[in-house]
């Protein structure tokens, strides 16, 4: 499994990542979720040995990736398709990490077939990649030495439908084999088909985790009037959590027919009220994180959000 605990990652006064803590488990998707700036890809880097905690600690399998001896074998990782070397084709990049990790030949050409690269295209320099290309080389290279353990950021990016249906299922085949998965990405429709667990971070910390049904059972009620900010100040005045959304929707803990009831004893009209099971994962994400958006219009929309906070 990978696990982080309690891992904090300082740039000067800056925390990138403050006090993480969660697990992605064997057998199961863990999708990593947050707004640009919000630690993913620092939790990531410090996972993966690019940098160096300030404080807590990151392991996979047990062990911290520097330990490993041969984390080709036990990880496959891909942080940034782009950053693979341009002058090289697809196919020296993969004999490059075949030689290196002590595997046979044949693994190289098993890897191109499986990302769906021709031998043509494993001619071709890497330069000459278009993005999806570079995602399914660096999907390549991750998985060339068997692990047991992937840990992929934005692996999507660049992919076509077609492409995005393909990663899918092979990621979900890799997890239901017994493999752990732990998924960046801001394809949350994506991260809501394929994840079982999820975990969303913002401003470094984390702001909710647990399995994907849970989350989502337990999102509460959505309620939306003509005077968001007032509903959701008499909902907290009759005792409840309230959050204002940056679409103006406010979300309670109150069940639908007592988040009427307060909407009524205010005088306000209400003009939509359900269960917030229904809403998606977009949904509960951009609630999650209103506070931690960067269109200052979503800003400004979430900042009476900040009265009471809606429970995970």
């Amino acid at each position: 499994m990978i696990r982080i605990d309690s891992l904090t990652k300082r740039y000067g006064d800056l925390a990138a990542v403050d006090d993480v803590t969660f697990t992605a488990l064997p057998g199961r998707v863990t999708g990593f979720l947050g707004p640009n700036g919000a630690g993913k890809s620092t939790t990531l880097r410090v996972l993966t040995g690019l940098a160096v905690a300030t404080s807590g600690r990151a392991t996979v399998l047990g062990r911290r990736y520097a330990d490993l001896p041969n984390p080709g074998l036990e990880v496959g990782v891909l942080l940034d398709a782009s950053a693979q070397h341009g002058g090289r084709t697809g196919r020296e990049t993969l004999v490059l990490a075949q030689r290196t990790m002590g595997l046979a030949p044949a693994r190289v050409d098993e890897m191109l077939e499986l990302v769906g690269l021709t031998r043509t295209e494993g001619r071709r320099r890497v330069r000459d990649y278009s993005l999806g290309m570079r995602q399914r080389l660096g999907i390549a290279t991750a998985l060339l030495g068997g692990p047991r353990v992937l840990v992929l950021d934005e692996p999507a990016n660049g992919l076509d439908p077609a492409g995005i249906r393909w990663m899918r299922d092979l990621l979900r085949g890799f997890a239901d084999a017994g493999g752990t998965v732990l998924l960046s990405s801001h394809l949350l429709a994506e991260i809501e088909t394929i994840a079982d667990d999820i975990v969303v971070i913002g401003h470094g910390r984390i702001v909710a985790s647990g399995t994907k049904s849970d989350l989502l059972a337990g999102a509460g009620t959505l309620v939306r009037a003509d005077d968001g900010r007032g509903l959701a100040a008499a909902l907290v005045a009759a005792g409840h959590q309230a959050s204002l959304g940056p679409d103006g929707t406010v979300l309670t803990d109150a069940d639908p027919a007592t988040a009427g009831r307060a909407a009524f004893a205010a005088g306000l009209a209400v003009t939509e009220l359900r269960a917030a099971d229904g809403a998606g994962l977009e949904e509960m994400f951009l609630q999650l994180t209103a506070d931690d958006q960067r269109d200052p219009a979503l800003a400004r929309a979430a900042a009476p959000a900040t009265t009471s906070g809606v429970p995970s």
